[in-house]
């Protein structure tokens, strides 16, 4: 027995027959590779059916019968057969996700400050990696949502508490959730998502063949939505050119160092991201990143040290080589994200990949009292100006702050649209146009100039 105590606004519950369940995933011989990804702690829907098998020909005693306890999961399978009859199966999806989440295994550390202040600390493998909080499946595509500034997955849990709850959208779609530490600059996190999903990609579709895997959707809050536009745009030589005015193949560094520091400013679109929902982000930077505020993250936040030690180290051996040296060498995520920063004008005029699509989604509260003159229209964090974003499919104002827009009925209901918009045209492709997305000709992932 288990009761709902935690914030999850939305109990999807539907009647039938059979008795929902929790089930907890435990460790157990033979894995699948896909299991790594799985979280400790984590918990299933399951319906349980028991199924009564009448007194078979030949059998004395007709008080006897025999009975077959049959487990379902409710992601996969709505209705049973029952006397012939095609009959609903009753699902609790909700549930099983909340206790989850109110596990000690899940709550045993606040990632989402951890991850801020520490990004380098000990428990930095901890701070970042992909997550899948429901079985993988090769027959759905990845959602793979990115939380913002000073958070975590649990952000998204009201989402996809949501979302899931539409047969149409669980029939096609399986959730991913990407971790990273938020004090680090959010190029750096950008980095780190795009090894990560060419490592789960290679881990759960290690022949390249998976036309599923192929069309997937990124939905990234706040700084999350920079990280995942940055999945799919061109670097060219105009990222390099932020920190310096000479050809990254002049630079004096090891091949490793070398590898390092060109897999942040030079990268290619991922050819498996195919659409791109970014709600309440600062496309030109937010007001929020105060001088106050900046010079309190460069006290409080610790960098990891292999990044600053990289960086000082490839500075030394390049005296006047660097433009911008507290680029890669200082810079905390609150500095990337000031309007002034360099990165965003880029980000702005960089190329996107071939075919990719972008869906924006804004917070707008009314202003009041002293701030109707003193602040700019927007969610409280980033202005309305700087949440704008040009030249995409979809954009819509939806009355929430900051911390609420991901969250709201009309952003959810907005995504839904976006996802049943994205199986229409996935729907529409050859095999042919599939095998040309996932790998075009002379592609390289994430390949720094020699």
């Amino acid at each position: 027995d288990y009761e709902i105590t935690s914030a999850l606004t939305n109990h999807h519950h539907t009647y039938g027959l059979g008795v929902p369940l929790i089930a907890v995933r435990g460790k157990h011989p033979n894995e699948e590779p896909a299991e790594r990804f799985y979280p400790p702690g984590l918990s299933f829907p399951l319906t349980a059916f028991l199924r009564v098998h009448h007194p078979g020909p030949g059998q004395t005693d007709a008080s006897i019968h025999h009975c077959v306890l049959e487990l379902y999961d409710p992601l996969t399978s709505v209705n049973i057969d029952v006397g012939n009859r095609l009959v609903p199966l009753e699902t609790d999806l909700t549930t099983p996700l909340a206790y989850f989440l109110d596990s000690p295994v899940f709550q045993k550390q606040d990632i989402s400050t951890l991850g801020l202040f520490n990004p380098g600390g000990q428990n930095e493998t901890k701070l970042k990696g992909l997550y899948m909080v429901e079985p993988f499946d090769p027959n759905r595509i990845p959602v793979v949502m990115v939380h913002g500034l000073w958070s975590s997955p649990t952000t998204w849990m009201e989402m996809f508490n949501d979302l899931r709850a539409f047969p149409e959208i669980r029939a096609k779609y399986q959730f991913w959730f990407f971790l990273y530490p938020t004090g680090q600059p959010f190029w750096v996190s950008a980095s780190q998502l795009r090894e990560t999903l060419a490592d789960a990609q290679r881990t759960v579709d290690p022949d390249g063949h998976n036309p599923h895997l192929s069309q997937m959707v990124l939905v990234g809050h706040s700084m999350g939505g920079l990280v995942s536009k940055l999945q799919t745009l061109e670097s060219g030589d105009d990222f390099w050119r932020i920190l310096s005015d000479k050809p990254f193949e002049e630079l004096k560094a090891g091949d490793d160092d070398r590898q390092q520091l060109g897999r942040l400013f030079y990268f290619h679109p991922d050819p498996h991201v195919r659409r791109v929902v970014t709600i309440g982000t600062p496309h030109r930077g937010s007001v929020f990143a105060t001088d106050y505020l900046r010079l309190a993250g460069k006290k409080l936040i610790t960098l990891p040290s292999i990044m600053v030690e990289l960086t000082n180290k490839v500075i030394r051996e390049n005296p006047g080589y660097f433009q911008k040296t507290d680029l890669i060498t200082t810079t905390t995520s609150i500095d990337s994200l000031a309007p002034d920063d360099p990165i965003f004008p880029v980000m702005l005029a960089a190329q996107p990949g071939p075919g990719v699509k972008y869906h924006n989604i804004v917070g707008v509260i009314p202003r009041t009292g002293w701030t109707k003159k003193s602040t700019e229209i927007g969610d409280g964090v980033v202005g309305l100006k700087s949440a704008h974003l040009d030249g995409v499919d979809s954009e819509l104002a939806v009355p929430a702050d900051h911390l609420q827009v991901h969250r709201h009925p009309l952003a959810v209901l907005e995504t839904r649209r976006i996802l049943l918009e994205h199986l229409e045209e996935v729907e529409r492709l050859t095999v042919r146009e599939i095998e040309e997305q996932i790998m075009p000709t002379g592609y390289q992932l994430n390949v720094p100039p020699k």
